[in-house]
């Protein structure tokens, strides 16, 4: 009776759900401006790339065993008119690491931009290093900044006979805008047709067809003309000096965006995401578990006469496991009509079903068709 009265108000608190909180697409989505669905073509980050030294670390750097690090110290010093061969490098207050960085897509001279450094080989922690300056190159093997300072690790490791301690991961660490561009960059939205080229974010034909609407709504008939899903095709000014008051009126254009259903279940956090108007037929649902309890208790066991003694002859411990399994009572349906997975999510919740279990609640109504929406299980 308990469980036929809890699924009845179960089903009592998803009609209240569906009737205290309608849902209207049109008011849900709000208009979204240009910028905040995409890009324009050639607006990109351009990635850094490079390796280097990091010093003055407390005996945690590379070991001797390190050829690589051992042969770069040795470039080094020889920069400095030290001739030091590779076997006369023992120290472990140094540390091979690589560096990457990312450049904005317009970039001038003398710029500042942040650096990552992470450890290359087996050094413990980069804790206290620095960064001896370091090449940056692009995809095409030219130098595009040059990287030098003082790492800033967040973390730390410290062992000691054997006992170790370590807090989070001391072996990578950032240098806030620790590199400076040394050739300046400009992005170039101009392509080979003689046309700006809008890119979504997320492709969505009814999308692209609404923001090739808006932009010839504002800027002329046959300004702009969606290609595919993902590309609107817009004709570039006449003058050229005005691209940049051009491209930013287009950016400050809203539309409003067409939403796909979508429902993202993390089984690792138990997190359930989805949108608000994800429609659901109606179901039956009947949801049991059984609960599987194992319990061990050992014992010791004696021998007979304490003061007999001879070859193996011993005490031995027993285990002794008790496996109880509970299995509910008959199972008890609950019908749901049309609504939300949100109104199902919240009828769910105030009957305090945990998220578990509307997780494979939600893949199960997903497996009988009445989910009208793409199910992401990450």
């Amino acid at each position: 009776m308990r469980r036929i009265s809890l699924l009845a108000a179960l089903a009592c608190a998803f009609l209240f759900a569906c009737v205290a909180a309608p849902h209207d697409a049109s008011a849900a989505i709000s208009d979204v401006r240009l910028k905040d669905l995409g890009r324009f073509l050639g607006w990109r980050d351009n990635m850094l790339v490079g390796y280097g030294l990091v010093t003055g670390l407390a005996g945690s750097g590379d070991s001797p065993r390190s050829q690589a690090t051992r042969q770069a110290l040795a470039n080094m010093m020889s920069q400095f008119d030290m001739a030091i061969t590779q076997d006369q490098i023992q120290s472990r207050n140094v540390a091979l690491a690589m560096v990457t960085a990312t450049m904005p897509p317009t970039a001038d001279k003398g710029d500042k931009i942040d650096i990552n450094v992470t450890s290359m080989g087996d050094a413990r922690s980069l804790a206290g290093g620095t960064l001896i300056m370091t090449s940056l190159r692009g995809p095409d093997r030219k130098t595009y900044a040059l990287a030098q300072g003082p790492l800033s690790v967040g973390g730390y490791r410290y062992d000691a006979n054997g006992n170790t301690k370590q807090k989070n991961h001391p072996t990578a660490g950032i240098v806030p805008l620790g590199a400076t561009v040394e050739i300046p960059l400009r992005a170039e939205l101009l392509a080979d047709d003689g046309y700006l080229h809008f890119v979504l974010m997320d492709a969505d034909a009814s999308t692209a067809r609404r923001i090739e609407q808006r932009i010839n709504q504002s800027l002329g008939f046959d300004t702009a003309r969606s290609l595919d899903a993902k590309t609107v095709q817009i004709r570039a000014p006449q003058n050229a000096r005005s691209m940049n008051d051009y491209v930013a009126r287009i950016e400050e254009l809203a539309v409003q965006p067409d939403q796909s259903s979508r429902v993202v279940i993390s089984e690792r956090t138990g997190t359930v995401v989805s949108g608000g108007d994800t429609r659901i037929s109606p179901i039956t649902i009947s949801h049991g578990d059984i609960r599987v309890s194992i319990s061990t208790e050992y014992t010791a066991s004696q021998p007979g006469l304490v003061s007999f003694t001879g070859p193996g002859v011993r005490s031995m411990v027993i285990g002794n496991t008790d496996l109880t399994v509970e299995e509910p009572g008959p199972a008890v349906a609950a019908s749901f009509p049309d609504g939300t997975v949100g109104d199902l999510v919240r009828a769910l919740s105030k009957s305090r079903v945990s998220t578990r279990d509307i997780i494979s609640i939600l893949q199960a109504v997903k497996t009988a068709g009445a989910l009208h929406a793409d199910l992401i299980i990450q």
